[in-house]
């Protein structure tokens, strides 16, 4: 009896906690948001056409509860994307069991993309910034020195959007409880910040 409820339990937690893995919920053409200047980083000196980047905060669907993660890279004239790098916190495996792991204690983690995050088809919410380049220098140079000090993710503690969170509180932007799911941390994340 005991055997048979701790499998179930274990069963029930990858199946609920499997997390970051992808899976297709349509399209995200009407969550988008038009190029958006805000706080700090719209009140600094030049304009928007200075180097012609972007940064774009986003969340993807997944098995479980999705994903929260920054893309930035240079943008066209009329805000098309050129380039694309993404930075994004997530268990160093593809294996289901450190996404259950790391509910309880902290894992070994990975900064860079994760399986689904360049699919714009898993896309489910998106806050983008245009950036001149002295703006996009500073926020990379930021992403780069919290990529080589974030070495583990935890659900609660250290998670995907607390990640993004402070990268935003970086730019001057308000973050909002890196608890909510991930489509809803975004729209959240750019309702206060616009």
């Amino acid at each position: 009896m005991l055997r048979t409820i701790g499998t179930t339990s274990v069963l029930l937690a990858l199946g609920l906690l499997a997390g970051c893995v992808s899976a297709d919920e349509g399209n995200l053409e009407a969550a988008s948001s038009p190029a958006v200047r805000t706080t700090a980083f719209a009140e600094s000196e030049g304009t928007v056409d200075e180097g012609l980047y972007y940064i774009e905060f986003r969340a993807r669907s997944a098995e479980s509860y999705g994903h929260t993660f920054a893309m930035f890279g240079r943008r066209d004239r009329s805000g098309k994307i050129l380039t694309r790098e993404v930075a994004g916190l997530h268990p160093a495996s593809t294996s289901d069991v450190p996404y259950v792991l790391g509910h309880l204690v902290p894992v070994p983690s990975e900064t860079g993309p994760s399986d689904g995050d360049l699919e714009d088809r898993y896309m489910t919410a998106r806050y983008r910034i245009d950036l001149n380049r002295r703006e996009y220098e500073d926020v990379v140079g930021y992403i780069r020195r919290l990529q080589a000090s974030s070495p583990v993710w935890h659900a609660v503690l250290y998670n995907c959007s607390t990640f993004v969170g402070k990268i935003a509180n970086h730019m001057g932007l308000r973050a909002p409880n890196s608890l909510l799911f991930p489509k809803t941390y975004i729209e959240t994340l750019r309702a206060m910040n616009t």
